[in-house]
């Protein structure tokens, strides 16, 4: 299926994003099957020649976010890091309720969150979108669902989305104690996904800035007015 999204109808969809993120989306509608991956939805063309066939979406050219090298490797994984005036607990607690995600979010996107507070590996729940913030692709109204794959309390928490397609991008964070407060690490890892989707060219969807953006709100949400704890030398 392509073209646009039914305005205002709720959709399944695969939205590859950490709740801070103005990630763009890989989405499912719900008629939609089938395993392999689909670009039409998004006018994102998949394989080889995809960078010399893309297409103009409604508002604008899409655009994928710049890749990194690592040692003339392109890198799977973003990472950013901030020091918290906050202790781990509190921080975690954020993390793993559903409305938290909502609260710390950067992108505009996250309009709200159903299910309880997650507290082990496989846990669900489910995430209200709307992508109008972005002003990037007509998507309207859906919801994704976030399945925890890792959870050590108050140390590390990081999830997937689930729906027809799975991906198998990872979002998550490490927490560290540290003198007066916690250094909190934001990753996103996309090393585990199915080639075809890496030969799509559209990873990573999102920068390390947008990273670095959700660390910001959730240290004003949790630590408000206090400074920033120095970050301890590795050296």
């Amino acid at each position: 299926m392509g073209g646009s999204s039914p305005s205002g109808k709720r959709m399944a969809a695969r939205i590859p994003q950490p709740w801070s993120e103005a990630a763009p989306i890989v989405a499912t509608p719900l008629a939609e099957s089938g395993s392999r991956p689909d670009f039409a939805w998004l006018n994102v063309p998949a394989g080889p020649a995809a960078a010399a066939d893309r297409q103009e979406s409604p508002r604008g050219p899409w655009r994928p976010c710049q890749r990194t090298r690592d040692n003339g490797r392109m890198t799977e994984r973003l990472e950013a890091q901030r020091a918290v005036a906050a202790p781990a607990t509190e921080i975690f607690s954020v993390l793993s309720d559903p409305r938290g995600h909502v609260a710390i979010d950067s992108s505009g996107m996250l309009m709200d969150a159903s299910g309880d507070v997650v507290g082990k590996v496989g846990d669900t729940f489910i995430v209200h979108m709307d992508r109008e913030a972005l002003n990037d692709y007509p998507l309207g109204l859906y919801d994704v669902t976030v399945e925890i794959v890792t959870f050590e309390r108050d140390r590390e928490i990081a999830w997937t989305i689930r729906s027809q397609r799975d991906i198998g991008h990872i979002y998550g964070y490490r927490l560290e104690p540290i003198d007066e407060g916690t250094l909190v690490t934001s990753y996103y890892d996309w090393s585990g996904i199915k080639q075809d989707w890496k030969d799509a060219g559209i990873f990573p969807v999102i920068p390390e800035s947008a990273l670095r953006a959700t660390l910001g709100i959730l240290a004003r949400t949790v630590a408000p007015g206090r400074p920033r704890p120095a970050i301890p030398d590795r050296a």
